[in-house]
């Protein structure tokens, strides 16, 4: 089994049909794709690497990003996308853990990916997507598709990590096509003449989307700018026709209230799959008036990719039920190709209506943790995916997430770990305790925000914190504000109350 098959059964299906747009314009048929990506893959075996071997993957959106992957696949390799928004310190983190024998970059991001591989032992190779180099390795001849397992890794998905450090989720070839299957049966059904816009970062759900739309010879929209600006969609749509896309909530959000969607036609956007943050019922119902019946809401994990519940284009417009808009605040039904279930403290299954940790169990599941067996054995405890998130469900099957646990941020569809944070900031000398939450913001969903205890009577200067989470955290992950208290709010046990700390902002 090997997902870059899906790419040689279109390509022999669709091979004049076009694959990959660049906004407007065509940029390869599915022939020309698969060829490349061949070639590409011939290219990477003559280099000495063999099947197994990571190559990792830190650009941001452009049309190279599919052919990396699916080339990595068709020579037999593991795939490590990273967000290209991250720290140059959390890039070497990842080359250093995956042991990535290449990485491919974009040349925007070559200096700091650079200065990345300089901090690790791993040797990695960079090669610039478009340079020379790279176009050197697309002379080669066409690779034979590698013969692989079921359960061999295809994509290596680095989750933000709960104790500071993000963890690998191996997510194999099995795993990758039971999602691109799931696809099928509960999201979306799609043809040769839909199109998948990548307005999301490809290193994560909207690159995931790629296997459906290309095992059904759809074609990929690369915006020319590489990422989201709702005119630009706007603009996309008037060329392309049945477009969908993965969104966060947040970026749905700006598009509804861009000025410029009162006159625009939005006839040819056909779907709309959101996940990976909170999407209020209000704002939902305000997406519906404005785009129509378009919405599809997943709820995933990067350890079950997009797929562990749904809430269907139905559900979102069936407004004469009368629990719809309980409907609406949730994360919709358990998927078909997998079993959901709410537990105890002893991990056994609650009654509806009782709020318990989500787990699940199916072959969309990771494998594990990369070179973490410890955290695997945690995660995957009795053959089920321990999820962390909380929630119950109702008599209908339908899932509300009631909390999430380890208390994850999420900005504009990003996880954002409060403890990686603290920790940063705890290495400030005049900093005794900090603890950091989430708090609301209309553009992006969550911002974050830190309680600092102070060493002395001077509270620590807010620059110099701000200067300590530069040189160490990605931008985004940098507190929006700081609040100076005498003490922490906690409990007996001496945790803190962030549910207290939630109320003071």
């Amino acid at each position: 089994m090997n997902l870059a098959a899906l790419l040689e059964k279109s390509a022999r299906r669709f091979g004049d049909r076009p694959a990959i747009a660049l906004g407007h314009e065509l940029f390869s048929s599915y022939q020309n794709t698969a060829e490349r990506v061949a070639r590409l893959a011939g290219g990477l075996l003559k280099r000495g690497l063999r099947p197994g071997d990571r190559i990792a993957i830190a650009m941001k959106n452009c049309p190279q990003y599919s052919d990396i992957l699916f080339a990595s696949w068709h020579a037999g390799t593991t795939a490590v996308p990273m967000n290209a928004k991250l720290h140059s310190r959390e890039f070497a983190y990842m080359l250093d853990h995956s042991s990535a024998r290449l990485c491919f970059v974009t040349e925007d991001l070559e200096p700091v990916i650079r200065a990345a591989a300089m901090e690790t032992q791993s040797g990695v190779e960079i090669i610039v997507a478009n340079s020379q180099e790279y176009d050197a390795l697309l002379k080669n001849n066409l690779a034979p598709l590698a013969q692989l397992e079921p359960d061999a890794t295809a994509w290596i998905f680095y989750t933000s990590g709960t104790t500071g450090r993000p963890k690998g989720a191996m997510l194999t070839h099995r795993n990758l096509l039971m999602m691109t299957v799931s696809y099928f049966g509960d999201v979306d059904a799609i043809d040769e003449t839909e199109s998948l816009l990548h307005a999301a970062p490809m290193s994560h759900g909207s690159g995931l989307y790629i296997l459906p739309y290309v095992a059904k010879g759809a074609c990929q929209i690369i915006p020319e700018s590489g990422g989201f600006d709702p005119r630009e969609v706007i603009e996309i749509l008037a060329t392309h026709k049945k477009v969908g896309c993965f969104f966060a909530p947040t970026m749905i959000s700006r598009l509804i209230n861009d000025p410029s969607i009162s006159a625009a036609n939005t006839s040819n956007l056909k779907t709309i799959v959101y996940g990976g943050g909170p999407m209020y019922v209000a704002d939902c119902q305000k997406a519906l008036d404005v785009l129509g019946p378009k919405l599809v809401q997943i709820y995933g994990q990067g350890e079950a990719p997009m797929t562990i519940t749904g809430l269907s284009r139905a559900a979102h417009m069936d407004i004469n039920h009368p629990r719809y808009l309980d409907r609406l605040a949730s994360v919709g039904t358990a998927r078909t190709d997998l079993e959901v279930r709410v537990v105890d403290g002893d991990d056994q299954p609650l009654p509806i209506g009782e709020i318990g940790e989500i787990c699940v169990r199916g072959d969309v599941v990771m494998q594990g943790y990369w070179k973490n067996p410890q955290a695997s054995a945690e995660s995957l405890k009795g053959g089920w995916l321990h999820t962390g998130d909380m929630g119950t469900f109702d008599e209908d099957g339908f899932l509300t997430l009631k909390d999430r646990s380890k208390d994850v941020i999420i900005s504009g569809g990003t996880n954002i770990y409060p403890r990686e944070v603290e920790e940063v900031l705890l290495r400030h000398e005049c900093v005794a305790e900090v603890s950091v939450i989430g708090r609301h913001n209309s553009d992006w969903g969550e911002e974050v925000v830190a309680f600092v205890v102070a060493t002395g009577d001077e509270a620590p200067n807010e620059a110099a914190l701000d200067r300590l989470c530069l040189d160490h955290i990605a931008r985004f992950k940098r507190p929006k504000a700081y609040f100076f208290v005498e003490e922490l709010p906690k409990n007996n046990y001496g945790k803190v109350l962030k549910t207290a700390l939630r109320e003071m902002v």
